[in-house]
């Protein structure tokens, strides 16, 4: 029961994942937007330096989190995810011949 149990863990971690790494994305679009604005409005001020330094934070979390689905992409074998029922490749007995 185990191997199932670490399976599903491992499925539900790479979900979470993928959903941190969309909110971090969508952080890095919000903070450089704010950094441009920020420059263009008042450059050196405070305010574009806090927004650089917040555009640098979701910047890194974004890539350790691509790091760590990359290293987590579970290897592809050929089969299916799920267990299929076989295909039937013999013909009805009541189709002619």
């Amino acid at each position: 029961m185990a191997p199932k149990t670490e399976r599903i863990q491992f499925l539900r971690a790479v979900r979470q994942l993928h959903r941190v790494r969309s909110f971090y994305a969508a952080g890095v679009l919000l903070w450089a937007g704010s950094s441009v604005w920020a420059s263009w409005q008042a450059p050196g001020s405070r305010q574009m330096w806090v927004s650089v330094l917040l555009l640098a934070v979701f910047t890194a979390l974004l890539l350790t989190t691509g790091l760590s689905l990359r290293r987590l992409e579970a290897p592809t074998t050929g089969r299916p995810a799920h267990h299929a029922a076989p295909r039937k490749t013999a013909r009805p007995r009541h189709a002619p011949a």
